[in-house]
């Protein structure tokens, strides 16, 4: 067995029994027939259990959960941690790559798009966030949004086309994918700079999954204080907004033409030092001078960590 490095932390049975809700006879059962154990012995002869052998409980515990038989679930729990290693930003990623399918350099995924689509059309809420919390831990927020939720809205969005229905497929994984990636918008130790970044929905835009994704990607991968403000902003309310917390930039998203009107922005308040003003999304019409239109996740990002500078 394994060397433990002396800062290592490691948990004895009854302490992971308890993190994951389970009886210690299961975890031993695991152990016996899959190799799902504690890996570590101690000086005293004391069987424990490292970060990694956790994380492999984690996953087991995850697709046992949604269904899935337990050898098969064992199976892929050890294949996922053999290919990973704990706590790490994620690897670059190729623009170029179409969505839906590995940059040059990744691993292909162990929750493919093609599985996690199936199982948003069964509503199984179960396999969709274990997808999600695999792909963002070993891809980013980023390249979960590019190769993974898109593509899956695609499908469930075919769908609604061939059948008329899907309305309920498409609430389930919104709701899956807002709850992976809110907890994520919290305030950096330390973030790189003073001023927050506000992101809101144009007034009567009810689509705010975006928001969620760029302000998860610039608070995790770029240590950016984020404020999102969500759905519906009304013009107002955001003028206020913006004069409270004098942001360092504005970023407001608009799904639909219904929701685009370009006028309010020349309204906004002008602060000094500046606002950038960005804004995302197919509604908009002709923009005001100075605001500018940024067209994927990946050029929101970069535009907007170019004004912290």
């Amino acid at each position: 067995m394994p060397e433990r490095e002396p800062t290592a932390p490691s948990y004895g049975i009854g302490a992971v029994a308890r993190r994951f809700g389970l009886p210690a006879p299961t975890l031993r059962t695991w152990d016996q027939r899959y190799g799902l154990g504690p890996s570590l012995r101690t000086a005293g002869g004391h069987r424990r259990y490292t970060e990694l052998d956790v994380r492999r409980i984690e996953e087991m515990h995850r697709l046992v959960r949604a269904g899935a038989p337990a050898a098969e679930a064992a199976e892929t729990a050890l294949k996922i941690l053999r290919l990973t290693t704990p706590a790490r930003r994620p690897a670059a990623r190729d623009p170029r790559a179409e969505p839906g399918r590995s940059p040059a350099g990744w691993d292909e995924p162990v929750y493919s798009v093609t599985q996690v689509a199936r199982a948003a059309l069964s509503l199984d809420s179960w396999f969709v966030t274990a997808a999600l919390e695999n792909w963002l831990r070993e891809r980013g927020v980023a390249g979960t949004w590019d190769h993974l939720v898109i593509p899956v809205f695609a499908a469930i969005s075919r769908r609604q086309d061939d059948t008329g229905a899907g309305i309920d497929l498409e609430h389930l994984f919104s709701e899956r994918v807002l709850a992976a990636l809110a907890p994520l918008v919290e305030r950096p130790a330390a973030p790189v700079h003073p001023r927050p970044v506000l992101l809101a929905c144009a007034e009567e835009e009810q689509h705010s999954l975006p928001l969620f994704a760029l302000a998860a990607a610039l608070t995790v991968e770029h240590d950016v204080e984020c404020r999102v403000m969500g759905a519906r902003m009304p013009y107002d309310a955001l003028a206020d907004a913006i004069r409270r917390l004098a942001p360092v930039a504005v970023f407001l998203w608009s799904q639909q033409a219904g929701t685009g009107d370009p006028a309010p922005l020349a309204g906004l308040p002008r602060l000094r030092p500046a606002s950038a003003l960005f804004v995302g999304g197919p509604g908009w019409g002709d923009l005001p001078a100075g605001v500018v239109h940024l067209r994927s996740l990946d050029e929101a990002i970069t535009s907007i960590c170019a004004v912290l500078r």
